[in-house]
């Protein structure tokens, strides 16, 4: 798995290195969505097409969970669940907060994820029961409570039309506020997860389901050593209605502050 791991990296590695060189360098001047829609996909389809062939070459038997993924995670055999360009308002807005992911499912658990951050400068790697590095390092949380969290949040796709996890994240923002230094939506959710678990971030929390995004970060969280759950402290599963990355000092104070937002 750790050669896997390596190899999956170094792909990652090559589409960001192909991203990066044709990122806008202006914001890009779209006057209908789906103008920016056709502009993104111009950039997306090449980097996409190469990560599927690398990581395909990598891990033949492996499914592929694209476009057209219904969001129900696969609940037997392997799939790899990847996003060539994790952060596509960011990539069209000229902005460096974009990442390119894998992950490989087994089963309908995460066991590999790579995220790496081309203009940020980190690339976070992990296998299950293995720990998770950055930039090929060893990483971990960092000690502290709410009083002194830097902490994030974010929306998953389509949560305008979903009324409890607008309610919620709206609630959830307003109760955390007070008792922290800083909130902050600093792009992918999947690298905001994985910032957890190196320490850049105390904690990271999200209302409605996004197994697409969360599963990666789920992983590299969990494996630096970041507690992860729901937002009633239960295991975290692809199919929750929240999410919850923490490091553990800070994670039940998160759960207190949480309590009853996201009742239905």
């Amino acid at each position: 798995m750790r050669h896997l791991l390596d190899a999956t990296e170094a792909a990652v590695r090559e589409v960001g290195g192909l991203l990066r060189a044709r990122q806008p360098a202006a914001p890009l001047d779209a006057a209908a969505p789906a103008e920016a829609l056709a502009a993104f996909e111009r950039y997306d389809r090449p980097a996409a097409a190469l990560l599927r062939e690398r990581l395909g070459a990598l891990r033949p038997q492996a499914g592929w969970l694209g476009d057209e993924w219904a969001r129900e995670v696969p609940p037997t055999g392997e799939w790899w669940l990847c996003d060539a360009t994790d952060g596509a308002v960011q990539y069209l807005s000229a902005l460096p907060q974009w990442a390119v992911t894998a992950t490989l499912l087994r089963d309908g658990a995460p066991v590999l994820a790579v995220v790496h951050a081309p203009l940020l400068g980190g690339t976070y790697a992990a296998c299950a029961g293995g720990g998770t590095r950055l930039d090929g390092e060893p990483c971990a949380p960092r000690v502290r409570t709410l009083a002194t969290a830097v902490a994030a949040t974010a929306q998953p796709p389509g949560a305008a039309g979903d009324p409890v996890a607008l309610r919620a994240a709206g609630a959830s923002l307003a109760a955390v506020l007070p008792h922290v230094l800083a909130v902050r939506n600093l792009g992918p959710t999947a690298l905001q997860a994985a910032q957890v678990g190196s320490g850049h971030l105390t904690l990271f929390w999200q209302y409605g389901a996004d197994p697409a995004n969360l599963l990666p970060g789920a992983l590299l969280a969990a494996e630096a050593g970041a507690v992860v759950t729901d937002a009633e402290g239960c295991p975290w599963t692809p199919g929750a209605a929240s999410f919850v990355a923490a490091a553990p000092g800070a994670h039940p104070e998160l759960l207190r502050v949480l309590r009853g937002v996201g009742g239905r």
